[in-house]
């Protein structure tokens, strides 16, 4: 419930891994790549772990980095050759991190009580394009519940930098001071103070409580 003076909160955004969904990440993503790009018959260095593992961009921060544009930095591709080789990478990549989804315990039901007074919206740091979607999608809960649905690898910001909120306050059309963003990391989601939203956090508040926490 907002107190006198406040403004009401009518949106809610959610961060995606970790808070909407779970989902088991490999242990090893460099060799993960490396098997996938070969099922694409695109050649692997020998020292692969080593590139993968270094920074090809120099790139100001906060600025997301397309995993696709790493990769084929680290595979040393010649510019002329990139645009042939990126379709096959891009597919090894969406293999190697396509893996299940299971939405987190309270998660459906809450986003039901939300929504009926709420507009919903995810944000999400992901530098692998479409993986968002597909992770909503393979937990069952699909996108079509959420007003909008931004990654990093397409807003071009991660949080907690300004331009991945100002991204969703452009998608929403809303001003922040009207938004809760739910997250389970304050380093990242917790950037949302900063530019005028309320950030609550699962650690302090479960995900089945948060009906009462906003006011639903």
């Amino acid at each position: 419930m907002s107190e006198p003076g406040e403004r009401a909160v009518e949106a809610i955004s959610f961060d995606l891994f970790g808070t909407l969904v779970s989902v088991s990440r490999p242990e090893d993503p460099a060799a993960r790549v490396a098997r996938c790009l070969r099922e694409q018959d695109v050649a692997v260095p020998d020292d692969w772990a080593a590139r993968y593992g270094t920074n090809y961009a120099d790139v100001d921060p906060g600025v997301e980095r397309p995993l696709t544009d790493h990769v084929l930095a680290a595979l040393g591709e010649p510019e002329e050759s990139m645009a042939t080789v990126r379709p096959a990478v891009e597919r090894a990549i969406r293999q190697a991190f396509d893996v299940p989804a299971e939405p987190r315990p309270d998660v459906e039901a809450t986003l039901a009580a939300l929504a009926s007074e709420h507009r919903l919206a995810v944000l999400s740091n992901c530098s692998v394009a479409g993986l968002v979607e597909r992770s909503l999608e393979t937990a069952g809960l699909g996108t079509d519940l959420f007003d909008a649905v931004i990654a990093s690898v397409d807003c071009g910001w991660r949080k907690p930098h300004e331009g991945a909120f100002r991204a969703l306050e452009s998608a929403l059309e809303l001003p922040l001071d009207r938004l809760v963003h739910v997250g389970d990391t304050a380093a990242t989601d917790g950037g949302a103070t900063a530019v005028g939203a309320r950030y609550i956090s699962i650690e302090e508040v479960p995900i089945g409580a948060l009906p009462e926490a906003v006011g639903a």
